[in-house]
């Protein structure tokens, strides 16, 4: 007959992990784990427009189409300045020359130059692109509409998140007949502001939902009005901050 104590051995073995477990998870004797995740929402006004506006000029030298360039991009820049845009609002994106070898102008020499421009007021862009393009810009995209501060709005969706992470952990608790203890544990899990994705905690891990969000189709470029015509409307809308979370939370009998 065996001894007494290799017959309780396993059950001692066994229960000596689960407190292991419990311990490393935060949970104490007496206490149910619970493991929720929640998403939320939060909406704001996008205070910043920013698009590229340029030139392209030709001339029989490169000395020729590169001083042609400087000027009409003087005059682009001198109409922004006009419209109270400020001058570090005001960047180069990219600068070219090249001869031409193909086409009815093969033989000359093509110059480019294209700034980006940030609207402060996203509601005046329509105007900006006007501006520039009677000033002579022959390139035109966006505009991109975005928040200067996109923390802000994420930080109040995380805030929703963890409001529905306490009230489905409690609706759990209430079924059970049991309350909320405590919070054990909060994991940011990322998210997505406009078209970019704040990436959480599990960053690393590359999450499913990260992995297989489709990829949003760059803007439209923004058609160059006449002069006739006008300003072109801006339709400046709202930005929404998904974000979503992880939370433990310890149960207790009431």
């Amino acid at each position: 007959m065996k001894p007494a104590y290799l017959l309780l051995a396993a059950p001692l073995a066994l229960a000596a992990c689960t407190a292991r477990v419990d311990e490393a998870r935060g949970v104490d004797h007496g206490e149910t784990l619970l493991s929720v995740s929640a998403s939320g929402q939060a909406e704001s006004r996008p205070d910043r427009a920013q698009f590229q506006a340029g030139v392209e000029t030709w001339a029989r030298s490169a000395r020729e189409a590169s001083k042609a360039n400087q000027d009409k991009i003087a005059e682009i820049v001198a109409a922004l300045r006009e419209l109270g845009v400020e001058e570090k609002d005001i960047q180069t994106r990219a600068v070219s020359v090249q001869r031409i070898n193909w086409g009815d102008r093969k033989g000359q020499f093509q110059a480019g130059n294209v700034v980006e421009v940030t609207m402060r007021d996203p509601a005046r862009a329509g105007d900006a692109v006007t501006a520039v393009t009677e000033a002579g810009a022959n390139i035109v995209s966006g505009p991109n509409l975005s928040m200067t501060d996109p923390e802000a709005t994420a930080n109040l969706a995380y805030a929703d998140a963890y409001r529905a992470a306490r009230r489905r952990a409690e609706a759990y608790a209430e079924a059970a007949g049991m309350e909320v203890s405590r919070v054990l544990y909060i994991r940011d899990a990322g998210g997505q502001q406009g078209q970019t994705w704040l990436r959480g905690a599990d960053a690393m891990n590359e999450s499913a939902a990260i992995r297989t969000q489709a990829v949003a189709p760059p803007p439209p470029p923004v058609s160059m009005p006449m002069p006739e015509q006008g300003s072109p409307s801006m339709m400046v809308g709202t930005t929404r901050s998904d974000v979503y979370i992880q939370v433990d939370f310890a149960l207790r009998d009431k």
